[in-house]
C-alpha cells in the first residue's frame, strides 16, 4: 500500500453539516475499498488564488491515507462526478513526505 494525500475544495454555498457530509462521502468510499485512513483535516472556507466557476473561495479538505494504487483512479472518478467539489489534487507521498506529514501531525496533536 502506498500513502496519498488529496485536498480537495468544496462550493463555498454549502452549510457546514453539508461539508461535512460531502467530506464523509469520499472518506466513507475509500474505507469501503480498503484504505487506510491517517489523517483528516478541515481548512474550513479560504479565498480562491483565482475564480473557479464565478466562485473566489471555498471549503479546503484534506485527507491522507493508505490505499492501494487502483483505489485512486475510482476515487478520482468520484469527486470528478460530484458537482460540490470545485478542484481536487491526489498526491503519492513518497518516504520524506509521509515522515514530514507524521511529523507535522505530531505537533500539531501537541499543541492541542
Amino acid at each position: 500500500m502506498n500513502q496519498y494525500e488529496t485536498v480537495f475544495i468544496l462550493t463555498p454555498v454549502l452549510s457546514e453539516a453539508q461539508v461535512k457530509e460531502a467530506a464523509d462521502k469520499f472518506k466513507d468510499y475509500l474505507v469501503q475499498h480498503e484504505a487506510e485512513i491517517i489523517n483528516e483535516e478541515s481548512w474550513g472556507l479560504k479565498k480562491l488564488a483565482y475564480n473557479i466557476d464565478r466562485k473566489s473561495s471555498g471549503f479546503y479538505q484534506m485527507i491522507e491515507f493508505k490505499a492501494e494504487p487502483a483505489v485512486i483512479a475510482k476515487y478520482e472518478l468520484q469527486m470528478r462526478r460530484d458537482e460540490r467539489v470545485l478542484r481536487y489534487l491526489t498526491v503519492k507521498n513518497e518516504k520524506y513526505a509521509a515522515a514530514y506529514a507524521e511529523k507535522r501531525r505530531n505537533k500539531k496533536q501537541q499543541e492541542a
